[in-house]
Order: C-alpha cells, then sequence, then structure tokens
C-alpha cells in the first residue's frame, strides 16, 4: 500500500468517524491510532544483543540494557518451554485470530505483519491499548489451539507487550510503513 492510499484511507475513514459516531464516548480526535507489538514468550530476554528494558529501567526515553551474555543464558535457563518460534501455519491462525477480533468489535485493523516471533499491529478502537493487546493475545492463543497449533496450557507470548499512541497522521503513516516495509523480507 502506498503512502498516498494510506492517506486517503485515513481521510475516509477520519469523515465517516465524525458522520457515523458523533454520538461515541471516545473522542477520536485524541488518539488515531495504536502500534500494537506483542512478542513470542523468550524469544526476547534481559541481556540480549540487542539490548532489553527491565522493570527498573522502563521509562519513556530511558536506554536500552546493554547485552550481558550471563543475564541471558540465566533467563534462557529459567524458560519451562524453548523460545516461541511461528511456523507458517500458526503465523496464519494468528492472522485469522487478530482480524476476527477486530471484525468482531469493530475495529479498525490498518495493517498487521506476523513474524516468526513477534506481531505487529496498527489499530484504531474506542477503548484503551491494554484492551486491544489482551484481546489480539487472547483471540490468537485461542485460534492456535483450534488449529491444532498450540497444545501447551502456558501462553506462547511474552508477558504485556507494546503499546505505542499514534497521535497524529503521520504517525500513523509512519507505523503502518514500519509494519509493512520495515520488518525484512515476506514470509512464506
Amino acid at each position: 500500500m502506498d503512502l498516498v492510499s494510506i492517506r486517503s484511507k485515513r481521510s475516509l475513514r477520519l469523515s465517516l468517524q465524525r458522520s457515523c459516531m458523533s454520538n461515541s464516548p471516545f473522542e477520536f480526535n485524541d488518539v488515531k491510532a495504536y502500534l500494537i507489538t506483542f512478542r513470542g514468550r523468550g524469544t526476547w530476554l534481559h541481556g540480549d544483543n540487542r539490548g532489553s528494558i527491565d522493570r527498573l529501567h522502563n521509562r519513556y526515553g530511558s536506554p536500552v540494557l546493554p547485552p550481558n551474555l550471563q543475564r541471558r543464558e540465566l533467563n534462557l535457563s529459567r524458560l519451562k518451554n524453548p523460545p516461541v518460534r511461528l511456523t507458517s501455519k500458526q503465523r496464519q491462525a494468528v492472522e485469522t485470530g487478530i482480524r476476527e477480533t477486530c471484525k468482531l468489535r469493530k475495529w479498525d485493523l490498518w495493517t498487521m505483519n506476523v513474524r516468526t516471533n513477534h506481531v505487529h499491529t496498527v489499530v484504531s478502537a474506542p477503548c484503551k491499548p491494554e484492551k486491544i493487546l489482551t484481546a489480539f493475545k487472547a483471540n490468537a492463543t485461542r485460534k492456535l489451539r483450534e488449529a491444532g497449533c498450540w497444545k501447551s496450557n502456558d501462553s506462547p507470548w511474552a508477558d504485556r507487550g507494546s503499546k505505542k499512541y499514534l497521535w497524529t497522521e503521520e504517525e500513523d503513516v509512519n507505523a503502518i510503513a514500519y509494519v509493512e516495509y520495515d520488518q525484512g523480507e515476506p514470509l512464506p
């Protein structure tokens, strides 16, 4: 999807929201959308080469923790199961679960990219992003189980996730481009 069609879609959506949802308690002018990201359990541990954030260093703008092989190995040894790497069939089940969630709840899913170890979405919804994240993870897990792709009683997902507020059209466009074009080669 090119940037012109993204902007056109955004303009159309905003005009529809203004005309159809004027009685909504949610102020669509406040937050345009959310960039929601969640990871497979065990795929990005503290000490990882990419850096990490822990509960003691979780402030906006604070630097990531530096790589620490000993810390990473300790966290890896504490996992109950191997790190979750999604197969093609599992990625399809996750995508179906997220699309069904958006359709059922009448949320606008602008884009999604399900990778082997994480999921990115850009979504507009009249609720807090925590609710969206919880619903996506729950329904993705349900679809994995229904497809016979997840047999464990444990969740395949790491605790929490990233919930970035997108306040402007420019942030929306940048987030959509990031999800669609900055995640590496398309997966089969």
